[in-house]
C-alpha cells in the first residue's frame, strides 16, 4: 500500500451498524496484514469495548486529543488482534461539540491530530457518532473516504440525503478530496420481502456505490461486542464473519473516483 487511507464510517441515524462495521471491518482488514487503527468518535465508546478496551480506566482518550490537544499517539491502545489498534472514546466526548465551539480551527482538530500517526497505519477507520455535529464534521474533514452503513429496514433512505448534503458541504468548504466510496447494506434478513425491497431500492438509487457484500442480521454479530471481540474471533466461520471478510476485500480494492 503506497498511500494510507482514512475512512469515516458515518450515518447520522443510530442503530444502522456503524460500530459493528468499524470493529469487524477493521479486524478483517487487519487480518489481511494491513496495519489498522479504529478511532472511536462515539461518546458511548462501543467500538472501544467491542475491541476489548475498558475505557473507564484510561487517562487519555480521543476526548483529550480533540479538546485539550493531547498527542493522539499517547492514547493508541493495542487490541488482542495482530495489526489492529484503537483510539478509545469515553463519555466526556458527549460535551465536546459544545467545548469546541470557540476553538481555533475547530473542524480540523482530528485532521491535525492524525498527521502524526499517518505513517504508522495503512488504514484509519473513524467510527462516527449518530449525529451531524462538530465531531462528525471533524471526521469528515480528516477522512478522504466515507463508508455509509444502511440498515435493510423501512426507513433506510430517510436522512441519507441530509448526510450526502453534509458530505458535499464538507467537500466544498473544508476537504476537497472527500468522497462517499461505499454504501454497505446491513441487518439483511433474506426471509423478509422488506429486506429484499430495500436492497433493490438502495442499489437503484446509488448503483455502483453499493457494495456487493450484504451484512446479515445475526445473533452472533449482536453478541460478539459484549465479549469484547470481533466476529472473526467470536465465531470465525459464521455468516457475519464471512460477510465482513468479503466486505474488507471490497473496501481494500475500492476505486476512489
Amino acid at each position: 500500500m503506497t498511500e494510507q487511507r482514512v475512512i469515516a464510517i458515518a450515518n447520522q441515524k443510530g442503530g444502522v451498524g456503524k460500530t459493528t462495521t468499524s470493529v469487524n471491518l477493521g479486524a478483517s482488514i487487519a487480518e489481511r496484514s494491513f496495519r489498522v487503527v479504529v478511532v472511536d468518535l462515539d461518546p458511548q465508546g462501543n467500538a472501544s469495548t467491542g475491541l476489548g478496551i475498558d475505557y473507564h480506566n484510561l487517562d487519555t482518550s480521543i476526548y483529550e486529543v480533540l479538546v485539550h490537544d493531547a498527542p493522539i499517539e499517547d492514547c493508541i491502545e493495542p487490541t488482542s488482534y495482530r495489526n489492529l489498534f484503537v483510539v478509545p472514546s469515553k463519555l466526556e466526548l458527549a460535551g465536546a461539540d459544545v467545548e469546541l465551539v470557540t476553538a481555533f480551527n475547530r473542524e480540523r482538530k482530528l485532521q491535525r491530530a492524525l498527521e502524526s500517526i499517518k505513517e504508522d497505519f495503512d488504514f484509519i477507520l473513524i467510527d462516527c457518532p449518530p449525529s451531524l455535529g462538530l465531531i462528525t464534521v471533524n471526521a469528515l474533514t480528516a477522512a478522504s473516504e466515507v463508508v455509509v452503513p444502511i440498515q435493510c429496514e423501512f426507513y433506510a433512505l430517510e436522512g441519507l440525503g441530509q448526510l450526502m448534503r453534509n458530505v458535499k458541504l464538507v467537500k466544498d468548504n473544508l476537504n476537497p478530496v472527500l468522497e462517499v466510496t461505499s454504501i454497505v447494506l446491513t441487518m439483511f434478513d433474506p426471509r423478509t420481502k422488506l429486506s429484499q425491497d430495500v436492497v433493490a431500492q438502495v442499489r437503484e438509487h446509488f448503483g455502483d456505490l453499493v457494495c456487493q457484500t450484504v451484512i446479515p442480521r445475526t445473533v452472533k454479530l449482536s453478541e460478539a461486542p459484549s465479549f469484547g471481540q470481533s466476529i472473526l474471533t467470536f465465531d470465525p466461520t459464521s455468516r457475519g464473519a464471512v460477510a465482513y471478510r468479503e466486505l474488507a476485500e471490497e473496501v481494500i480494492n475500492v476505486n476512489k473516483t
